[in-house]
């Protein structure tokens, strides 16, 4: 079984995410759909009131940056 995962492992949501949804372009992906795969990934175990902005734009972000490395 997976290692459940909370809110402040950005990296680690990422890589779920980008497993789960390797088509996605990012540029059509809100915030809140960030947080509806959030917190859908099997191994996700944070409280959803936990989340805010910060949270999921660092998701974002990360993801952005693991998909278009410099």
């Amino acid at each position: 079984m997976a290692q459940e995962l909370y809110w402040d492992a950005i990296y680690e949501i990422v890589l779920a995410l980008k497993a789960r949804y390797p088509d996605e372009d990012l540029e059509d992906v809100s915030l809140g759909d960030i947080f509806k795969w959030t917190m859908e990934l099997p191994n996700f175990a944070g409280e959803p009131e936990l989340a805010n902005d910060e949270i999921l734009g660092a998701i974002y972000q990360e993801w952005f940056e693991e998909i278009n490395p410099v």
